[in-house]
């Protein structure tokens, strides 16, 4: 078992250390990483692998708008729940102020003429 291990250690140290030694750099600016070759063309891609990332763009960005929308009506219902909420108990409020004051029949036939008026005008 152990001349395996050593037969396999050093193979792998080999790779590791093939790799051509840098000396010292010409111009004298060691504290440099040194440089890549310049290759114009390695970040181009293809025509269909370009067309294919702009689709996947587009059906996220209709997603997302989606989504947005979503949220936006649904938050719109709340607000809209909200205000209806408010304006009926200010309409309560409104007809108890009025009922103190006359008599309990009166305040209903009152309502009953304000609600044909407000669907008459809407």
């Amino acid at each position: 078992m152990s001349a395996t291990a050593t037969e396999t250690t050093p193979a792998s140290a080999s790779t590791t250390t093939t790799s051509k030694p840098l000396g010292m750099r010409v111009n004298g600016k060691q504290w440099h990483a040194p440089k890549k070759a310049f290759r114009p063309t390695k970040g181009l891609t293809s025509y269909e692998v370009r067309v294919k990332a702009r689709a996947d763009m587009a059906v996220m960005k209709a997603k997302e708008k989606e989504m947005k929308e979503e949220k936006e009506a649904e938050r719109k219902q709340r607000i809209e729940a909200l205000k209806e909420k408010r304006a009926a108990k200010e309409e309560k409020e409104r007809y108890e102020k009025i009922a103190e004051k006359m008599h309990k029949k009166r305040v209903e036939r009152l309502k009953r003429k304000e609600k044909r008026n407000k669907l008459i005008n809407s």
